[in-house]
């Protein structure tokens, strides 16, 4: 498929971009000619994980980069202006979902780890990296939410409500940076087949995939400039 735009002078920061659907996302956005920056919180996978990027675009690199620790964000954003001067693309896509359990016997630690990343994690990567995208005339940001931001999820209660927060935080900033010419958009998928949890009960082959997140988030960001999609809910063909 033949994209409108190319994207060779831009770079973008994935965070959780070392597996996963990060990953997914990172790779799509490389093979578009993008420098692609990768996030985590651990140096091992994230060495692994950055060969193919730097493979594709020699500036892409991995940085260790906590999203929860405000310190370790603003790190991340010193590093970014004084080694690449710029960001236009934020994948906000680092998330966790804890254990599964009924929210009255969920343990206050558990609940906030989960918003910690889920949610503070995404205001300060914004906080951080949004002054560089005002800086270079405009971006992109695109949170990676999730359909249990939509429908209730029993049993999780605590992830849904922070995919929820999520998307009411997309649609607020949003508006607040569309004089900057930043587009935020929002993507909820189903079930993806990855390893962040075990789907029990549910049949893997009929599941999205990371690919399926990262076309969709390659369409969002190479779009024309007069418009922007702010919510986008991606469901697998079939029921799994």
């Amino acid at each position: 498929m033949q994209y409108p735009a190319p994207l060779s002078d831009s770079v973008a920061v994935v965070t959780g971009g070392s597996r996963g659907i990060g990953r997914s996302i990172a790779v799509k956005l490389a093979d578009l000619g993008t420098t692609v920056v990768i996030t985590g919180r651990s140096e091992d996978r994230l060495k692994q994980a950055v060969e193919p990027l730097v493979a594709k675009s020699s500036r892409s690199e991995a940085v260790a980069c906590d999203v929860a620790d405000r310190g370790s964000v603003e790190s991340l954003a010193r590093h970014l202006r004084d080694k690449h001067g710029r960001v236009d693309i934020l994948v906000n896509n680092a998330g966790v979902g804890g254990p599964p359990s009924y929210l009255h016997e969920l343990d206050p630690e558990a609940w906030d780890n989960i918003f910690d990343t889920n949610v503070r994690g995404v205001f300060y990567m914004m906080r951080g990296l949004v002054p560089l995208m005002i800086s270079g005339g405009g971006g992109h940001i695109v949170n990676i939410s999730s359909l249990a931001g939509k429908n209730p999820l029993p049993r999780g209660a605590a992830y849904s409500a922070s995919k929820w927060a999520l998307n009411g935080l997309s649609y607020s900033v949003a508006e607040e940076l569309r004089s900057h010419n930043i587009r935020v958009s929002v993507v909820c998928p189903g079930s993806v087949d990855t390893d962040f949890s075990p789907h029990i009960g549910k049949d893997s082959g009929k599941m999205l995939r990371g690919e399926d997140v990262a076309h969709v988030v390659a369409m969002l960001v190479t779009q024309r400039p007069e418009s922007f999609v702010s919510e986008l809910l991606l469901r697998p063909t079939q029921k799994p």
